[in-house]
């Protein structure tokens, strides 16, 4: 197939785009050139690389008529953050491809009511970015149920591989997290620490993307979770990467006032944002409609990325990786 790749230069197209080529597809990368892919892969010189500022093109109302006029059997859009850009693009792009895969989120539901968390959950999203994919994901499968562009909405959790800093422990990307994990510091956590996180590696958020191409019709007017065959809570998530660099550890609870004020405010909000969910998403509709079989848990996802920063002296520790 023709397949173009809105963004495809990110976190999962680093992996997804190589996987497109090598199963034999034609693969288009509209990026904005910014950087390069967060792997190498010899697959890249075979893609044609289009440079584009989609915001830009977004407010002048070319960029729908842009991707059109590629003419792909599949269009994946991992970079559309607003209903009205998701309107455009599917304006446009009716008539001349046959399906929209769309990169949502697992923040399109609100706080977990019941785990495992399923495809049909109804608790709403707060905050912009969860509310605006929701949006998004409701109105691209009110398109197929019309009967227009077919659409398929993917929703991955907290993405994680190398090249990036994953969400860390407390839900934040504090760098200072890992530093004290290594050297067996205390930990302040607020709460108990029971609240789940749900990770999951770029490359297996790539496999679900190919197999939702590959096998439109289960895919059609669907929408599925992309994460770990398991979440984390936060004091397991501590335990487990202390013991990466041969520490146990040391946590203390503490009230969320009390967090608050030892760390800044942004990385407080992050913390709050993702522990209040609390979300542990379901992948059986994947595993069965699309056969997704994921390779990483979540802590495997993470250290990917843990181990990558510290190679590349991106993130400071105090005691070496013994896993």
């Amino acid at each position: 197939m023709r397949i173009v790749v809105i963004g495809g230069s990110g976190h999962v197209g680093s992996f997804l785009v190589p996987r497109l080529v090598r199963a034999g597809h034609e693969v288009i990368n509209l990026t904005r050139g910014a950087s390069a892919p967060y792997v190498d892969d010899e697959a890249w010189s075979q893609v044609e690389q289009i440079q584009v500022d989609r915001a830009a093109e977004d407010a002048a109302g070319t960029f729908g008529q842009r991707v059109a006029a590629l003419e792909a059997d599949v269009v994946v859009d991992m970079i559309c953050f607003t209903p009205e850009s998701a309107v455009a693009l599917v304006e446009a792009l009716r008539g001349h491809s046959g399906h929209l895969v769309h990169c949502g989120t697992i923040w399109r539901y609100g706080v977990s009511l019941k785990q495992p968390m399923r495809e049909d959950d109804t608790s709403p999203p707060f905050g912009d970015y969860g509310s605006q994919k929701a949006a998004i994901a409701e109105l691209l499968a009110a398109e197929t149920r019309s009967g227009g562009l077919v659409t398929t909405v993917l929703q991955p959790g907290h993405i994680s591989g190398p090249g990036w800093p994953p969400i860390g422990p407390l839900g934040n990307l504090d760098p200072d997290i890992w530093y004290a994990l290594s050297a067996g510091q205390e930990i302040a956590v607020p709460g108990l620490g029971a609240e789940l996180m749900h990770h999951v590696h770029a490359d297996d958020v790539a496999q679900v993307f190919q197999l939702a191409i590959e096998r439109r019709d289960a895919a059609s007017g669907e929408s599925f979770n992309v994460v770990a065959p398991s979440a984390l809570t936060v004091r397991g998530f501590l335990e487990i990467a202390a013991s990466w660099f041969g520490q146990t550890a040391r946590i203390r609870s503490v009230s969320w006032a009390e967090f608050r004020s030892g760390t800044t405010a942004a990385y407080a909000d992050s913390s709050w944002q993702h522990l209040s969910r609390s979300q542990y998403a379901s992948i059986e509709k994947a595993r069965t409609r699309l056969g997704y079989t994921p390779a990483y848990e979540p802590e495997a996802a993470v250290l990917d990325g843990i181990r990558w920063l510290i190679d590349h002296d991106r993130l400071k520790v105090a005691n070496r990786l013994i896993v």
